[in-house]
């Protein structure tokens, strides 16, 4: 009997970013299918749920390739694990079941290098599995932290591999779709933590409103704090050098923040709009965008393997940061903030705010999904 073989998200991440082939068999029900999944460029996916396959594969062997690599995968790995041996008994040489399931896949975080001269250096994290992004920027022997998440080992483990101390913490904005991991780093660090204050933290912060530079490290790299409401009302960008924009949930690559998420859209895209045109206007194209979330990997990922671009570049294909008047784009934005909220928001904000507490697992069962912060361009 041919023998299966787990695979890790690690190595499904690899192939994803690299643009391998892969074919997908996603054993979930269909709704959870539908709602999220591992999707990727040279990725192939079908879906037929655990139930319909305890009876045997034969008719799902039509539908899988003969040659290449087959992976299947379920919420947790067990079922995965069972459908994969039915279809290594049935005559497939490379059957693969994703290890620790799509619960693994949505922690897993993808350490990237996106930036570095002779004062600092910058890694993206990203959170294949779930479209979120964060930062470390080094600079001497210190390290600052963008928008982590709560999975810290990983910023823990990069610190140590190159030799720095984190030295910084910074949260963009109250995150409402994943638990923020600020807090938790900074106690495991003693790293100063930054948030605005009026995102309503109960826990003890140094808040943006009193520290609007942040100075470390020999080279005197300096971290403008940018006030760029919007999205929440205490959301912030950095910009590092006049060259990088940690641009929070504020800009991304294919679409703007959503100022839906608090219930008054009208009123945010006012504030949204006053950063598009006014604070960010002035900046130069050259300036690199690095935000805290992307859509869709395959367009927003750019030659050079991270999530990414000039402003100039995301002037030229946003049509929302370019030629509108403040009723056309609050209408605009207006009309686009009917979309879903991110699943678990307002139990995951109550958590980033310090008022609620949640184990690993619940942290876990809260993030499963995909994020839905941005507004993507609107005619």
């Amino acid at each position: 009997m041919n023998q299966v073989h787990p695979m890790t998200a690690a190595q499904v991440a690899h192939m994803v970013i690299n643009k391998e082939e892969l074919f997908i068999l996603d054993v979930r029900n269909n709704e959870d299918f539908n709602d999220w999944k591992i999707e990727g460029e040279k990725v192939s996916i079908m879906n037929i749920p655990y139930f319909d396959l305890l009876d045997g594969v034969d008719e799902a062997m039509k539908h899988l390739p003969k040659d290449g690599k087959v992976l299947v995968v379920c919420a947790k790995e067990g079922s995965s694990k069972f459908v994969a041996e039915q279809i290594a008994e049935a005559g497939h040489s490379e059957v693969y079941f994703l290890e620790g399931g799509m619960k693994s896949w949505s922690d897993y975080l993808q350490p990237v290098k996106v930036f570095e001269n002779d004062e600092v250096q910058v890694y993206q994290f990203i959170r294949v599995g779930k479209g979120c992004l964060s930062y470390m920027a080094i600079s001497g022997k210190e390290a600052l932290v963008v928008d982590p998440s709560r999975l810290t080992e990983a910023y823990l483990t990069m610190a140590q591999s190159q030799g720095v101390e984190i030295t910084h913490i910074v949260d963009s904005h109250l995150h409402a779709d994943h638990i923020s991991g600020g807090k938790r780093l900074a106690d495991e660090t003693g790293a100063k933590y930054y948030l605005m204050k009026s995102e309503g933290a109960v826990f003890e912060h140094l808040p943006f409103e009193q520290h609007e530079t942040i100075n470390f490290a020999n080279i005197h790299l300096q971290v403008l704090a940018v006030k760029t409401p919007g999205h929440t009302p205490g959301s912030v960008s950095f910009l590092i050098n006049d060259q990088l924009l940690f641009s929070g949930d504020t800009i991304f690559v294919g679409g703007l923040g959503r100022p839906d998420l608090g219930g008054k859209a009208r009123e945010w895209a006012k504030d949204l709009y006053q950063t598009v045109y006014e604070k960010v206007a002035g900046m130069a194209d050259a300036t690199i965008v690095l935000p805290s979330h992307y859509a869709d990997l395959n367009v927003e990922m750019n030659e050079e393997g991270f999530i990414g671009a000039t402003l100039g570049e995301i002037r030229s294909t946003n049509e929302m940061m370019v030629n509108k008047t403040e009723d056309e784009f609050i209408e605009a934005v207006a009309q686009s903030a009917k979309t879903e909220t991110p699943p678990n928001f307002e139990e995951i904000i109550a958590i980033n705010r310090g008022i609620d507490q949640a184990t690993t697992e619940r942290e876990q069962e809260l993030e499963i999904g995909p994020n839905r912060c941005a507004v993507h361009h609107t005619a």
